[in-house]
């Protein structure tokens, strides 16, 4: 395009006049503004601009992550605008480094405004043309997938739709006086763009909604809520293709029908529109099943006369291979699906299918996380002269798998390869973080911390755990946290059948100790937590004897620190409970103290380990 072509591109007196019919300019715009942030969110990107393009000057009256003195502008000359090309071309215009093409090397957005990677779809008007551009920025270099393109291309044609409104309803307001025909002819323009913008609207909250999705079960609530509030279907479901079958996504509060139950899987072969919607990857609607042309089978059709239907859609969800499953809706009236609601069906099956794709791999990343989890927590040994018992109770959400671990073993003591089972290690600790890393580091402290102990035989516990915290430094593990290690040995020194307890407390809640007489006592003394910043802290060991009737409570911090509770009100219960019920079985006391300190529904991992003196008079126990 030439200089001159250029020029006229730009400075096309109707391409103008529709601009400033839409009423927007340098001034700050909720509606604008909203689509910028769906971009910035969507496409991950610093900036994002709704750009109208005038004759000397972009203005924006959509924005997020510009600086200032633009920010408070709002406006660049056209020196500064890579819009314009939008506008010249009109086509897109994606560059991944504005950098490299000599179109806009030279640009003065590079230095100014920080533009490297750009992306912008034309906002037009009824006429074809294009007011401006939705764009999305980034500060570095960019490759834009097909699919971040095509979101951008599905917001540019809803942020499209809303300009026409507004030039559409200055039209009007402008033409009020004029003839009754202008007037139902514009009222008639007005409906076509308010229902056009409905959808819009409609599509712009499913993709805000589903942004947010972390589980199939937010999915399906989040589609079944957006749709049901604008299109008024009277069922709405959503079925997976799993292999070789179809199995829907119950609502398991209790709300679903029961057809739902009833057939819950069904063969992807069968003949069933939702499996044919999904193998056949097209939107098929349906007036009447028991149709003989339709060829669905006895128990499609029942299911459907038991949802009471008259009009249902199943809309296929696309994947990157084949369709992932189905989008069900139906009506219990007859119900016109015109080509642009099965566009706008279509666009939500997309935001409902990549809400799906993330759910499923977020999670597999939770289950596999729990699996490592669950892995490190090993059964308990036999020790003679103890009683032991442990618990872990995962948080009541699912996504916050952590790093509790307890453990306990027995130490080696005498000559090399001598085995005597007169003496064992206790360890409760808790990693910071709540995702699959944290279990993952759980793991390896885990392990180093019992290669420590092995590799020290005979050494302190804060001796073993200085030992830990070296090798944390010198592998760069990066494992941070909470722990108590603690050594039980045979004190011979003491009453019969007591023990010497030897610890030391990196940060960690404090051990509780019932004695014989029920006092409980907190064994507070500590030192800081384990932190790759803080570097090789002195560790100190401290000492206790355990006479017979002793009972040891090690815990992490999801017993007893709940949001909007004391933290040493809870803990002060425990110990009541502990005291209480220090002869009670083990496992029913670690079970009583979750249930009762921490509640149904804990919001962290609970990890206990309680270790027991048997008192005199009763056989000792192994356990």
């Amino acid at each position: 395009m030439t200089g001159q072509e250029k020029a006229s591109a730009i400075g096309d007196p109707e391409r103008l006049g529709a601009l400033r019919d839409t009423g927007l300019s340098s001034v700050a715009d909720a509606g604008m503004d909203r689509f910028a942030r769906l971009v910035s969110k969507l496409l991950s990107v610093p900036v994002a601009l709704v750009s109208l393009v005038e004759d000397a000057r972009q203005v924006f009256p959509g924005m997020v992550g510009l600086d200032e003195p633009w920010a408070g502008a709002r406006q660049t000359p056209l020196t500064h605008s890579v819009c314009q090309y939008v506008i010249e071309d009109r086509e897109p215009f994606a560059v991944s480094d504005i950098r490299t093409t000599d179109r806009t090397a030279r640009s003065p957005a590079i230095e100014d405004l920080g533009v490297i990677g750009y992306a912008g779809m034309p906002l037009t008007d009824d006429d074809g043309h294009v007011l401006g551009s939705l764009c999305a920025i980034d500060t570095q270099p960019h490759v834009w997938s097909p699919d971040e393109l095509e979101i951008l291309k599905d917001l540019a044609a809803a942020c499209s739709t809303e300009l026409r409104l507004r030039i559409v309803s200055r039209q009007r307001e402008a033409a009020r006086r004029g003839e009754a025909e202008a007037r139902r002819a514009a009222d008639t323009a007005h409906q076509r763009a308010r229902t056009s913008l409905e959808r819009s609207q409609l599509m712009l909250r499913a993709a805000d909604a589903l942004a947010d999705t972390s589980s199939l079960a937010d999915v399906r609530q989040q589609v079944r809520d957006l749709i049901t509030s604008d299109l008024k279907p009277v069922y709405v479901g959503l079925a997976l293709v799993e292999s070789d079958r179809m199995r829907r996504l119950v609502d398991r509060t209790g709300n679903a029908p029961p057809v739902e139950h009833t057939h819950e899987t069904y063969p992807l072969s069968a003949a069933w529109p939702t499996a044919r919607a999904a193998l056949e990857n097209r939107t098929i609607v349906i007036h009447d099943p028991g149709d003989p042309a339709a060829g669905y089978g006895d128990d499609a059709i029942a299911a459907y006369r038991e949802l009471g239907l008259h009009t249902a859609v199943c809309v296929p969800l696309p994947g990157t291979a084949v369709p992932l499953g189905t989008l069900v809706l139906g009506w219990d009236r007859p119900y016109d699906i015109d080509v642009m609601e099965q566009a706008v069906l279509s666009v939500i099956a997309g935001y409902t299918a990549r809400a799906v794709e993330r759910a499923l791999f977020v999670e597999h990343r939770i289950d596999v996380a729990h699996q490592l989890q669950q892995a490190m927590l090993t059964d308990l040994p036999r020790v003679d002269g103890l009683e032991s018992a442990a618990l872990y109770r995962p948080a009541a959400s699912a996504e916050l798998v952590g790093g509790d671990w307890y453990d306990l073993y027995t130490l080696a003591r005498g000559a090399e390869g001598e085995q005597k089972a007169a003496a064992v290690a206790l360890t409760i600790g808790d990693i910071t973080g709540h995702n699959m890393h944290a279990a993952t580091l759980m793991g390896q402290t885990r392990s180093m911390l019992r290669q420590a102990d092995l590799d020290h035989p005979g050494s302190s516990p804060a001796h073993i755990v200085a030992a830990l915290e070296h090798a944390n430094l010198a592998l760069d593990v990066a494992s941070s946290g909470t722990l108590v290690h603690a050594h039980l040995r045979p004190d011979r020194s003491a009453p019969e059948g007591s023990w010497e307890m030897s610890w030391t407390n990196a940060g960690h809640l404090p051990p509780l100790l019932a004695l014989a007489d029920g006092t409980v006592e907190r064994l507070d003394a500590h030192g800081p937590m384990m932190h790759p910043a803080l570097g090789l802290p002195p560790r100190r060991a401290h000492r206790r004897t355990l006479e017979p009737g002793s009972l040891l409570l090690f815990y992490t911090d999801g017993l007893v620190e709940h949001r909007g509770h004391d933290l040493d009100a809870l803990t002060e219960r425990t110990g009541t409970l502990l005291g209480t019920h220090r002869d009670d079985d083990l496992d029913a006391l670690l079970t009583r103290l979750a249930d009762h300190v921490a509640g149904p529904a804990p919001g962290d991992d609970i990890a206990l380990l309680a270790v027991r003196i048997p008192a005199p008079g009763g056989p000792p126990k192994s356990t």
